[in-house]
């Protein structure tokens, strides 16, 4: 027994090891800017005593409140079968609101705009983070300012182009690696508390309290910088999935916390022994010989930042397919053995131009801040809203005592997001902008779906009448097996028809496949296919996928041979039918977002590459659909 739990122990510190690498790495990074931005940002506060233990203050209680409180001890709670994120959260949320139009009218809204909302601010923490630890540069020698932005973009350009190649082979160093990180944060904050001891005592938060009270005003623009320590907050219940809630809570309380507290303080007794610190005291806090050394440690944690952002870009992009939020793209699969491992082409360039355009336009951290807490706070409330419902109607609470719960963070969450508010103009319409450019496709996508689906239901003939009617006078049979995928399985697909109408024959077998993503992550293999037999040889199988899933029709097909119905794939045809739509003028749609939804139809990727379907075995089949 003693054996066993200490083998157990040994399995959790690795996994907690390995989630240090990939949860942590954003908001593990935040000291890099977080203290600079208050008192030597673009709205700097003045820097004396009082105010340095109220931030301080507020420091540290926005990590206690937001992350130890709400993500770590109660959103992580929140999982859908193990998994986390936004989606996750939407899924959830989804579910129990089946039969109410309405709210589920409202929560699909709020859980696109908070998907949104993550694309804003994933495009804003590579390019601030690894910045912020370029800039390191010109405290070694300020000669070298010219050189921090071709710098920085020659980082970024690098950790996107690596994209395709995975992070299997790197993914191994990055708790390691981060280890060695928040240890340097941990020894640095020590370093300088020596000296200044007494900044500790901003632990109470009266000082936090006093500060907001006596400094209306200059209180509100400190409440925008003090956001920027809990950025990455939402990694830790993204990656839940990857971890499970265990090992991220661990690292959490037995690493990260106290090296972020103490490094932040640390920072903050600096800057009361040095006020001309407070121009970057994150550097200014290391001995000169250290300086090097440090600067490219953190140029690499703000690298495996950045690598967690974007994989988690290709995750959520992934999962916004499945759930039918954005259309297909390629997805290519960066590893034999962990599925979760993706790379998705059109994201990673997308997300590298809009980078490539922060960190040219905005040319320093200090600009990037005012664009990057917006983005985070947004995304908070959102992530508040979604669990108010998940806690009052799926753990049962009701509506009482989840409000009443939740009220706490949004008031703080709130505060956050109007302090923000005065950035706007500096920066923060960036990621407002971007988010709105995000939630008008994604919104759009959902409603021309469901338009397009709505059009070839109300055309389509119904499946059991249909073969009634050609068992009366059957057409030619031709050998194999012709599969017809299918969104209605009650329905008869135009690609049968348009094959019948045209070719006068059938196939000897008749298989009709149709898709069904569910709102759980995964659906367990021995539930993944559902086979119904039909007259005249026709078969009805219904393909049942998780959003995390990654579908593959071949391979579902296969599994039909242990229910009687075994499909040979050399002797077997895929038809799949090709809508060319119409936009008009008058539809349920508005015209423009008819002509933009017709735009991303077009460039969607296609059926054949995104179920895994071998292209030599397909016939495309194609009709007019007019929205």
């Amino acid at each position: 027994m003693h054996i066993s739990s200490s083998i157990n122990n040994k399995a959790l510190a690795g996994i907690a090891l390995a989630a240090l690498g990939v949860v942590y790495g954003d908001i593990g990074t935040s000291p890099l800017y977080a203290m600079k931005e208050v008192f030597a940002g673009n709205h700097p506060i003045p820097l004396n005593e009082e105010n340095v233990l109220g931030s301080l203050s507020l420091f540290f209680w926005a990590l206690v409140i937001i992350v130890s409180f709400k993500y770590v001890a109660i959103i992580m709670r929140a999982d859908n079968r193990g998994e986390g994120g936004i989606m996750a959260l939407i899924a959830l949320a989804l579910h129990d609101a089946q039969g109410h139009p309405w709210r589920l009218k409202i929560i699909t809204v709020i859980g696109i705009l908070g998907a949104a909302m993550f694309y804003g601010d994933g495009m804003v923490t590579p390019a601030i983070s690894v910045l912020s630890a370029v800039e390191g540069l010109e405290i070694i020698a300020p000669e070298l300012h010219p050189y921090i932005i071709p710098v920085t973009l020659s980082v970024l350009f690098g950790l996107f182009l690596v994209q395709k190649r995975g992070t299997a082979t790197v993914g191994s160093f990055f708790g390691p690696i981060m280890l060695l990180w928040f240890g340097t944060l941990a020894v640095l904050g020590i370093y300088n508390l020596i000296a200044n001891p007494a900044v500790l005592k901003a632990i109470n938060p009266w000082y936090g309290l006093h500060f907001l009270d006596a400094n209306k005003a200059m209180a509100l623009l400190a409440m925008g910088n003090v956001v920027l320590a809990v950025t990455g907050a939402e990694a830790l219940y993204a990656d839940m999935g990857h971890f499970g809630l265990k090992p991220i809570q661990i690292a959490w309380y037995g690493l990260v916390l106290p090296s972020l507290v103490l490094n932040y303080f640390g920072q903050g007794a600096l800057i009361l022994s040095r006020p001309e610190a407070a121009q970057n005291p994150f550097f200014l806090s290391a001995p000169e010989w250290a300086l090097i050394p440090l600067v490219m440690l953190a140029t690499v944690a703000t690298i495996i930042a950045s690598q967690a952002v974007i994989s988690g870009a290709f995750s959520i992009s992934r999962q916004a397919m499945q759930l039918g939020f954005m259309p297909r793209m390629e997805v290519q699969h960066t590893s034999e053995t962990e599925q979760g491992q993706i790379y998705l082409p059109a994201i990673n360039w997308g997300l590298l131009l809009a980078v490539f355009i922060l960190v040219i336009g905005f040319g320093s951290s200090n600009n990037l801040a005012a664009a990057y807490g917006i983005a985070v706070t947004g995304d908070m409330v959102i992530t508040s809203l979604l669990a108010t419902v998940v806690v009052a109607k799926v753990w049962g609470w009701g509506w009482y005592r989840a409000v009443a719960l939740f009220s706490c963070f949004l008031v703080v969450e709130l505060a956050f997001l109007t302090a923000n508010i005065h950035k706007i103009p500096d920066g923060g319409w960036f990621p407002l902008v971007a988010g709105a450019v995000v939630f008008v496709l994604m919104t759009t996508w959902k409603r021309g779906r469901q338009l397009l689906s709505d059009r070839l239901h109300g055309e389509s003939l119904r499946l059991d009448p249909f073969i009634d009617s050609l068992l009366l006078g059957l057409p030619t049979r031709v050998p194999g097996t012709a599969v017809f995928m299918n969104a209605d399985p009650e329905g008869v697909p135009h690609a049968l028809l348009h094959n019948l109408m045209h070719n006068k024959v059938l196939h000897e077998r008749i298989v009709l496949v149709s898709v069904q993503v569910f709102d759980v992550p995964y659906v367990p293999e021995i539930d993944r296919v559902e086979v119904h037999p039909l007259k005249g040889d026709f078969y009805r199988v219904v393909i049942q996928y998780g959003f995390k899933d990654e579908p593959d029709i071949p391979a579902a097909l296969a599994l039909c041979a242990e229910v009687g119905l075994a499909i040979e794939m050399m002797d077997t045809s895929f038809f799949i039918g090709r809508e060319t739509l119409l936009p008009r003028l008058g539809s349920e749609m508005n015209y423009w977002r008819a002509k933009l939804f017709v735009l991303m139809f077009r460039n969607a990727s296609s059926a054949t590459a995104f179920f895994r379907i071998p292209p030599n075995r397909v016939v495309e089949l194609g009709t007019q659909i007019t929205l």
